[in-house]
């Protein structure tokens, strides 16, 4: 059997043996999150994911006023009201991943394993409890839960979208101004993330080592596939890793990478960087700049503000849908585990579907004759 004191974020690992704390409610408090840490960095979670959750319950330590021992399930309630009150609402998702944390941390502090019911009760007299229950947290009933404004973009709005992007470029030309390499880079960044449905990450992360022939599909050369190394990871687990074909009704990304990969990049002076996207100061571009390239282009095309980066990966799958992919292929190009998930981010044209309704009727006509 297991003692406690062999369990990575025990009591006794992280409390000092025989001190006498002048104020010992804050010194459980912090060994508590420490512990907590511990706990979580042996399931080899991310370190973002952990420093994040050990901010939240300091965050409703400051809201109660209180420490753990001493929180009921009313505060937790109140807490997420005051959320849902403010200037900037919270939105269901985000409650519920607040409610889980909380209810993760109460789940370590409650667990006799780690001792801690125990040291709470010799020093303070009483003992953490569960506050979070099926009852008083939000209840997971939608696939989908975001914000409905968000949604594929049409062919047009894509055209609109990389029309944009290609104008700035000669804007900053024609006013002789510095940048026009970086807006280059911009709108071809733009159209790799949705000739490939990439992810934010995955695209930022690529490097010139990702790019790939596809024996099947010569005529694409060096582009024929990226190998995708950042994907979206699993709980406790590492990026995942796919690669994903150059498909035909997009293969016009290739003379677009070809002239950043053969005139574009090497004017900006890489030097020995390997990432695809690099910037004027031989650095990899950062992932709050793609979005940026996203916004600056979006704005620019008049386009609905409520779109972001990730609709053009939406638009991908919906438009390889609409081409008539299978949607294993669709499932396996965007590294989807499930193909509800693939679904989810489906949203065919009423033209595609009165299409595909045209072609039954048509192997059917004998079902809708007339006698």
């Amino acid at each position: 059997m297991t003692r406690a004191a062999d369990l990575p974020g025990s009591a006794s690992l992280v409390l000092a043996a025989g001190v006498l704390h002048i104020d010992p409610e804050p010194a459980v408090f912090k060994a508590m999150l420490d512990g907590w840490a511990m706990q979580q960095r042996t399931r080899f979670l991310k370190a973002q994911t952990i420093q994040s959750r050990v901010d939240l319950v300091r965050r409703f330590a400051a809201f109660t006023n209180e420490y753990p021992w001493q929180w009921q399930a009313s505060e937790v309630e109140a807490f997420i009201y005051h959320l849902r009150s403010g200037q900037r609402p919270i939105v269901v998702s985000t409650a519920r991943g607040y409610q889980n944390a909380l209810r993760l941390f109460m789940e370590y502090v409650t667990d006799a394993r780690y001792a801690w019911p125990r040291e709470c009760e010799e020093k303070f007299g009483q003992a953490p409890v569960q506050i979070l229950h099926e009852w008083n947290t939000v209840a997971h009933v939608a696939e989908y839960e975001g914000d409905p404004r968000r949604r594929p973009l049409t062919y047009d709005e894509v055209q609109a979208l990389f029309d944009a992007a290609d104008a700035r470029v000669e804007e900053i030309r024609a006013r002789r101004r510095k940048g026009a390499l970086a807006a280059i880079r911009d709108a071809v960044l733009l159209k790799t993330v949705y000739a490939y449905g990439l992810r934010r990450r995955e695209a930022w992360g690529l490097d010139l080592a990702d790019l790939r022939h596809n024996p099947k599909a010569k005529q694409y050369g060096r582009f024929g596939a990226l190998y995708v190394r950042w994907g979206k990871s699993s709980k406790g687990s590492p990026p995942k890793r796919r690669t994903v074909l150059t498909v035909p009704e997009m293969d016009w990304i290739v003379p677009a990478l070809e002239q950043w990969l053969d005139e574009i990049r090497p004017a900006v002076i890489p030097g020995r960087l390997s990432a695809l996207w690099v910037t004027e100061r031989q650095s990899r571009l950062s992932r709050r700049s793609v979005n940026e390239a996203f916004e600056a282009a979006r704005d620019a095309a008049g386009l609905p503000a409520e779109l972001d980066l990730h609709c053009l990966r939406h638009s991908y799958v919906t438009h390889l849908i609409e081409f008539d992919y299978p949607e294993r292929f669709v499932q396996d190009q965007v590294g989807h585990a499930y193909a509800s998930t693939t679904a989810l981010y489906t949203g065919v044209s009423d033209e595609y579907r009165n299409r595909l309704l045209q072609r039954s009727l048509q192997r059917h006509q004998e079902l809708w004759g007339t006698s």
